[in-house]
């Protein structure tokens, strides 16, 4: 099979967001506007790929009894590095993400693919592997970010789309769009959209109700 399905799987079919849930509270917390959703997908992207890359280059060398240690460690080192990294050279945008970028560490994808397909294949596939499954995260926070930050602001990447009724314009911003709530609707949305367009993705029922016969209590 090409290699490139890693790369393309991740973006609709097996979204990390949309199909395994993964990364919910970063993507309600910084995708109130779009330049904070595009720099944290950036970050997260970045993470994936050089972690997944580093794991899978020294997974023969890992004793099993302290491989969560040690892929905590190095996803830890890495997000670190991207942590200063903004400090030095976009403290503003890092003033914004806030604890956000450290708290990558936390995220269940990233550690997620390490551990489930990082420590099984070969360096290219997880490079791969990881690529696609950030950019199907980034898929997933930059709509978001984007619905967020054009309804709540009338603006996109923080320069005015629409003239806002405050300024003189038709456009009364949404403050509700400024809120964690909205970014949990959107997304019900988004996986209600994606589902009921590709039904494979919608969960088999896995019990059902036993009524009690008629004249009978249950």
């Amino acid at each position: 099979m090409s290699l490139m399905r890693h790369v393309t799987t991740p973006l609709i079919d097996a979204n990390p967001v949309t199909l395994q849930i993964l990364g919910i509270c970063s993507a309600l917390a910084v995708t109130t506007s779009l330049s904070t959703a595009l720099t944290m997908s950036v970050a997260l992207t970045v993470v994936l790929c050089l972690s997944s890359t580093i794991i899978s280059l020294i997974r023969r060398h890992i004793p099993p009894a302290i491989r969560l240690i040690v892929q905590i460690t190095i996803i830890a080192s890495l997000v670190i590095v991207i942590d200063e990294v903004l400090q030095a050279y976009a403290f503003e945008m890092s003033r914004k993400l806030s604890i956000f970028v450290g708290l990558i560490v936390t995220n269940c994808l990233v550690l997620g693919r390490a551990e489930a397909f990082a420590m099984r294949n070969p360096v290219l596939p997880s490079l791969l592997d990881g690529l696609g499954n950030g950019l199907g995260y980034s898929l997933i926070l930059l709509i978001v970010g984007a619905l967020r930050e054009f309804f709540g602001a009338g603006t996109l990447m923080g320069r005015a789309v629409v003239t806002t009724a405050a300024d003189g314009g038709w456009f009364q911003p949404l403050g509700l769009m400024q809120l964690a709530p909205s970014g949990f609707f959107i997304i019900g949305l988004l996986i209600w959209a994606i589902r009921a367009r590709w039904i494979r993705q919608v969960e088999e029922v896995e019990f059902s109700v036993r009524t009690a016969p008629e004249g009978r209590s249950p």
